[in-house]
């Protein structure tokens, strides 16, 4: 893709969704870490469901220690791996305790050191909370990557570095979002709603699907 294609795919997304958010329901900078680490492999919904009554309980590290794991996992036990995500999350919040005075730390280094916590919850966390212009590549944004033609890449590390290159500094705020809801709704894994998307003519995918 072109950059001036690229620049123009992001002007039509940002014209659409100005001011695009995640989709994961979360209070503070800790419960929105929970949730991402509840989020792997599971949907933002079914995440959203067993985090309303957690969250209206548990709003900080401490209040989850002393929740504990069976605790948690009685709150989380509707969604995927929630055994090791449980497990994950009361020793990141002991992490936070004692390491950090209870905060989420603010750099990916400090993030990826905490159980549980990958280069793209990292880069969730830096985005959505701290406002930095990371790109968490999910399996969203690493299908519409490659099959638009904008950054083609066999991991999601790959796929990455291309779009931190190709993605003009002004749209990277919200870039994630922006391919993130592109590939939920629209650009989607099996059916690609290719006639109601409003990037069509810059896409390079050669399998569009008609109306």
């Amino acid at each position: 893709m072109k950059p001036a294609d690229v620049d123009e795919f992001f002007r039509r997304l940002a014209a659409q969704e100005p001011e695009p958010k995640t989709e994961l329901n979360y209070v503070n900078a800790y419960t929105l870490l929970v949730a991402v680490v509840l989020s792997a492999q599971a949907t933002d919904a079914g995440v959203n469901k067993a985090t309303a009554a957690l969250f209206k309980k548990v709003k900080t590290p401490q209040a989850m220690l002393k929740l504990g794991e069976a605790g948690l996992k009685d709150y989380v036990k509707t969604i995927g791996l929630f055994n090791a995500k449980a497990k994950n999350i009361i020793a990141l919040s002991r992490i936070l305790v004692e390491k950090y005075k209870s905060e989420v730390p603010g750099t990916r280094e400090a993030l990826q050191e905490l159980p549980g916590v990958g280069r793209k919850t990292a880069n969730v966390i830096l985005n959505v909370f701290f406002g930095q212009p990371t790109m968490a590549v999910d399996t969203h944004v690493f299908r519409l990557a490659n099959r638009t033609g904008m950054a083609r890449g066999k991991t999601p590390e790959a796929v990455e570095a291309k779009l931190v290159k190709v993605i003009p500094a002004k749209w990277m705020r919200h870039a994630h979002h922006w391919l993130i809801l592109h590939g939920r709704y629209i650009c989607k894994a099996r059916a690609p709603r290719c006639p109601d998307c409003i990037v069509r003519d810059l896409c390079g995918f050669k399998e569009k699907t008609e109306g």
